[in-house]
């Protein structure tokens, strides 16, 4: 079973299997408006929470997408960098931008749940 968490920097994190799914929420997407590029980490990229991993860039502003939690990138979302657009029709979906092999679970404590996030952003 899939369990899902928050950033208050609007990632969302789908963790199964100990393989976490990285994007931007729907606020988030909606907030930047229409992306035109997304640029996606390396496959093989270690990345300590925090880090800068993914630009996504909108009609509006540049912003970047900071990795949640430590661990190294297995796999990214080409289809979202081929499609920018994607991320705003399926932010939490189709539109997913990196996968990676957590290195410490015990991070996941720190995040949200979709409660928390909701409150958030009000």
């Amino acid at each position: 079973m899939a369990a899902t968490y928050f950033t208050e920097d609007h990632e969302w994190v789908r963790v199964e299997n100990g393989i976490a799914t990285v994007g931007i929420t729907d606020h988030a997407q909606d907030q930047l408006g229409d992306l035109v590029f997304v640029q996606l980490p390396d496959v093989g990229q270690v990345l300590a929470k925090g880090d800068a991993a993914v630009v996504v860039e909108s009609v509006k502003a540049a912003s970047d997408v900071y990795a949640p939690v430590d661990g190294e990138v297995t796999e990214v979302n080409e289809a979202a960098a081929s499609d920018p657009a994607l991320v705003n029709s399926s932010a939490t979906g189709d539109g997913w931008l990196w996968k990676m092999k957590l290195s410490d679970t015990g991070q996941l404590a720190g995040l949200l749940d979709e409660a928390g996030y909701t409150a958030i952003i009000g």
